[in-house]
Parts: C-alpha cells; structure tokens; sequence
C-alpha cells in the first residue's frame, strides 16, 4: 500500500493545525508513522486518499454501530437539510429522540441534549455538585471523561498514549476536588468513601472502561458503588458516551443492571453527528436552568440535523428484533479468533469483548482488570502489529490504549479476513 497523498496532506496540516490533527490521537504518536487521510466510508469500509481500502474497527471511534453511511440514516438527514441547518430554538425532534433514548435506557426520566460528550460530563458533573451542594467528586485511574479541566487527573485514551496523567495548562486549583481510586478495587472505593462519602457530590465511572483498551467491571464493584452511593447520598454517574447502546440497547446499565443517577451519552446518540446528552432522574435534572439554578446552555444543542442522525439510527437499533444478538456475536467471533492465534502460535497474546466492543492485549497477564494490569502489555509489539494490520487493509485504533468497535455492517466474511491479516502479522512480529 502506498501513502504519498496521505502523507502530502499530513505535511501540509502540520503547517495550519497543532500537530496536523484536531484530536491527539489521530496523529499516530501512539504507532509512529504517519496518520492516513480517509476520504470514504461505507458499511465495515474505508478508502483514504491513495484508494487504499480498510475493514474499519475505529467506526469514528464508536459511533458508526449500523456501518458508514447507512442509507436510512442518510435519506433522513438529506430530508432535513432541505429544511435548514440549524435554528437555534426548538424544534419537534429534540422531544422525538429525548422520547426514544429514554424508551431505551433505564435510567433516564429527563434528559438534555449537548454538542459533545465533554460538555456532556462537564455538564452533570456541575448538576450533580449544585444538587448536593457538595464539592468533591471520584473518578477512576484510566477511566477518560472528556478535556475539562476538573476531569484531566489520570485519564485514559489519548492521556495514555501521550505518556501524560493529566494535563498542562490545568492549575492545582481545578483539580483539588477530585479523587481518584483504582478500577474495581473494592477496598480503595470502601476505604475513600468511609472518609470522605459526606464531602463527595458526584462519582463518575465509564461501567466498561474503553479509554485504557477495553477492561470489564467485575459485578460486585458497580453493585458495590451504588450501594455506597445510596448510603451516602453521592450521585451516580455512568460515562456512557462509550458504552451508551454499544453493548446493550440500555446501555451498561442495562446489561448490568446497575441504575445510575446521571448518564452522559454520545456517538451512537448522533449517528456520526457531534451530539451528546446527560440526562437522570427527573429531581435532579429539574435542578437545570430554566427551572433550577444549575447553569447550562448551549447555541448548537439539539441542532435538527444531528437530532435526525440520531434519532434515526437508534429506530434502526430498537425496531430489529435480534440486533444485539447479532452484534455481540460478530464481535465474540472476532476476540475469540484472536484467543485462538495466541494459543495456537504460543503468545502472550489474548482478547475479550462485550456487546459490539472489544479489546485485546499483547500481555500474558489475562486478568486485565484496571489502569495497572493494562500497563503489563507490550506496546511496542501493538506498534507492529497495528502497521503490519493496516499493510493488510484493516483499520485498528492508532493506540493500544483504546478498545475497538465492530458494527451490524460487518460481515462474517470480514471477520474471517481480518483474523487471516491477524495471524500473517502475528507470525510476522513473533
């Protein structure tokens, strides 16, 4: 495969945008090399620049759950572009897809609409402190909740792949109320709430964690944590702006069957448009501007474009009947391919998947279960591998910090392919 025009437009964007990227990870710093420039997406495909053609396992990092440019989703957004781009007051579909994602997510009674799944976090977690009139808030090592300043204390993702735990540019002042504790460690989260449960506001978790690759909750600790809560009085707040309708129409929560106070949502909720949403129970989301006196705003949120994306592709997802089934069976096929070329060429090799998302580690270490134990891999062997994968025509995350994405588009066929691409490249960097 060649990369000439990738790697023209890549020089020129380095002389306009801070690193030739508008977001870090795109910028290959985490496999070295240059970034490709795609210009195509349809289904599992994508084609960048130089015709190079790739089976996608980024899907715009989560959002792409029904393929690229599903025809429905497409037909529903020409529709509305007719009608205008946005109008900045509302419109009739904000309350058609507030309707349909509180149809589908337990946890939801009221819900607002945002541009993002930063604004998103940012946004509950200033409802949650207003609510409680508390100040502190608990996050979790490796777990990412977007770029404002009070959450950049150990994140996941993009912090990772930099080397980085937090931030510059981000003062000692802004994150003196947050703490952290260690995925699934039941004795740090006893430990921190025996001392400080009546100073906390908020605890905020992704239930799956996909921002330091994929790593599982164990039960008993989201079970746990919102006993604690409810002792407490802290509210609860499940990240799913991953998670949300990736790997159970309810989200997390559902497949766990954990309630939280507070969701954050995005990707899916768009449809590939920028969208987000929080939204919970209605006594704490009454709390919000204009009935509260928690303030929030924003001029593009519920744009009529992005809301038609959204609700459009969530209809798609609720009205077939087995589309979680045959999602969760297409990505299973795929991590447990990738466990039989690990036993069969004798690797520290392994995956594991949940929903349509997966995640896989060049460790021996397979009780992966927090920020530490997804330091035991070796990354300059994913670095390999990623390149050795995209040489083949198949499209991985430029990090071995983030978890993939496989989507209703992707066929069996595609799966075979990709696990034929992985075992020529495993055996080529072993």
């Amino acid at each position: 495969m060649g990369y000439d025009v990738s790697e023209k437009l890549y020089q020129q964007a380095c002389q306009v945008i801070p690193g030739g990227v508008n977001s870090p990870v795109r910028a290959f710093k985490g496999v070295g090399g240059t970034p490709v420039f795609f210009e195509k997406a349809q289904g599992a495909y994508l084609w960048d620049v130089d015709g190079n053609q790739y089976i996608d396992y980024v899907g715009s990092w989560g959002p792409a759950i029904l393929g690229h440019a599903n025809p429905q989703v497409i037909s529903a957004i020409k529709k509305q572009l007719e009608n205008g781009l946005s109008f900045g007051a509302p419109t009739a579909i904000e309350t058609q897809l507030a309707q349909q994602v509180m149809k589908m997510v337990p946890g939801i009674e009221m819900i607002r609409m945002v541009s993002s799944g930063t604004e998103a976090t940012m946004s509950a977690i200033r409802l949650a402190r207003g609510y409680t009139n508390r100040k502190k808030i608990l996050k979790f090592e490796g777990c990412y909740h977007g770029h404002s300043e009070s959450l950049l204390v150990k994140g996941g993702s993009g912090l990772l792949t930099h080397g980085t735990p937090t931030s510059a540019g981000v003062p000692e002042e802004f994150i003196q109320f947050t703490m952290n504790s260690s995925f699934n460690d039941i004795n740090k989260l006893q430990m921190i709430f025996s001392h400080h449960g009546h100073e906390i506001a908020a605890v905020i978790i992704e239930p799956v964690a996909g921002n330091m690759n994929l790593v599982l909750p164990e039960p008993e600790f989201l079970s746990l944590l919102r006993k604690l809560c409810d002792r407490h009085n802290v509210v609860l707040i499940f990240d799913e702006v991953m998670t949300g309708f990736r790997v159970a129409k309810g989200g997390a929560q559902a497949f766990y069957n954990i309630v939280p106070d507070l969701t954050t949502l995005g990707k899916v909720i768009g449809g590939g448009m920028p969208v987000g949403a929080f939204g919970g129970k209605k006594a704490i989301m009454e709390k919000l501007s204009p009935l509260g006196n928690v303030y929030q705003a924003g001029t593009l949120s519920g744009n009529p474009v992005a809301m038609v994306s959204g609700l459009e592709t969530l209809k798609i997802i609720d009205e077939e009947k087995d589309f979680y089934d045959k999602l969760s069976a297409r990505t299973q096929q795929l991590a447990d391919g990738l466990n039989a070329l690990g036993k069969k060429l004798s690797i520290p090799f392994f995956a594991q998947s949940v929903g349509g998302m997966f995640g896989f580690y060049f460790s021996d270490n397979t009780e992966v279960k927090d920020y530490q134990s997804v330091q035991t891999g070796d990354v300059e062997r994913f670095k390999k591998f990623f390149h050795a994968m995209l040489k083949k025509g198949v499209y991985l995350a430029p990090s071995a910090f983030e978890a993939g994405f496989v989507s209703i588009a992707h066929t069996q066929e595609d799966i075979v392919k990709t696990l034929d691409c992985a075992e020529k490249s495993l055996r080529e960097i072993f």
